[in-house]
């Protein structure tokens, strides 16, 4: 039987957000067990660019694979690759721009469930592209959330996220004017840019909110500011190999940051009280692609 070749068309189809945060949490659990291999990315020089590798292994489900994308262009297509452990055989092939934002947007699902208030159901979007749509898409199936705003840096944008909300979610999204009015007063902030300076002020952010950053975070480049390390009183990334892996070093510091699958499993502590800020840094732990492409496979 030749392996399956699913694309962008079939992820939409076939791939529902609670099987996409299911994949997640038994990968964020089984690298927290050491039963996940999952080493940092690794990048392969070709003069005009590169060509990006992360691999995985789930040894307890008998299976390994990668996915490669290239950083020449921000709307390439990645491939993921899955293979049987036991036999060696390729089970699949998922090609596209869509699992990867929707493994993403797992994974920020699990953190806000993890470490928002119980009571926490007003959201706030700064950033209205793939990620921001994948997040809110995620969140809706662990999370009920009364209220959704957002902002992007085109007006335009902002309104069409919150259109599609409605016809795709069945979510009211109220489209704003400025990410202030996205931040202040909320109980979960995503922050989805690609800015290479902050787009908020620390200020903005309250006491007991969850705060999510997807994009730059390094000391040069941070979509959201440095004192937010000051003020955060508990940060947790998916994967401290790969942040402990980037060229230059995290805006937090690595000896700052919890694993969120140590905080799924028990082992470690999230949130301890109402009134902390609590910050998940997400950067991606190689390995959760490889899961969430072998449940759309079956």
């Amino acid at each position: 039987m030749p392996p399956l070749l699913l694309g962008d068309d079939d992820v939409r189809a076939r791939l529902d957000a609670p099987t996409a945060v299911t994949a997640v949490r038994q990968a964020l659990l089984a690298h927290h067990a050491g039963t996940l291999t999952a080493p940092p990315r690794v990048r392969t020089g070709l003069g005009d660019g590169d060509l990006v590798f992360t691999a995985g292994q789930l040894r307890e489900q008998g299976l390994h694979g990668f996915r490669v994308y290239d950083d020449w262009d921000r709307n390439s297509d990645q491939l993921v690759a899955v293979w049987d452990t036991g036999t060696g055989r390729l089970r699949g092939l998922v090609h596209g721009g869509e699992l990867g934002p929707r493994r993403t947007g797992a994974i920020g699902a699990l953190a806000v469930n993890a470490l928002a208030r119980p009571e926490a159901s007003r959201l706030g979007l700064v950033g209205a592209g793939v990620q921001a749509w994948t997040q809110l898409w995620a969140l809706a199936a662990v999370r009920h959330i009364d209220e959704v705003v957002v902002s992007a840096s085109r007006p335009a944008r902002a309104a069409a996220f919150a259109e599609r909300a409605w016809r795709e979610l069945d979510l009211k999204v109220r489209a704003v004017d400025s990410a202030e009015r996205a931040v202040r007063g909320q109980d979960i902030v995503i922050v989805a840019t690609n800015s290479p300076t902050p787009v908020l002020n620390e200020e903005w952010v309250s006491p007991g909110t969850h705060l999510t950053t997807l994009g730059p975070k390094t000391v040069s480049q941070h979509e959201i500011p440095a004192a937010l390390a000051e003020r955060a009183d508990v940060v947790v990334t998916d994967s401290r190999a790969q942040v402990a892996g980037y060229a230059e070093s995290h805006i937090f510091g690595l000896s700052t940051m919890t694993e969120l699958g140590a905080v799924l499993a028990g082992a470690a502590p999230g949130r301890t009280s109402a009134g902390q800020i609590t910050v998940f840094c997400s950067v991606g732990l190689a390995g959760t692609d490889v899961a969430v492409a072998a449940a759309l496979l079956g």
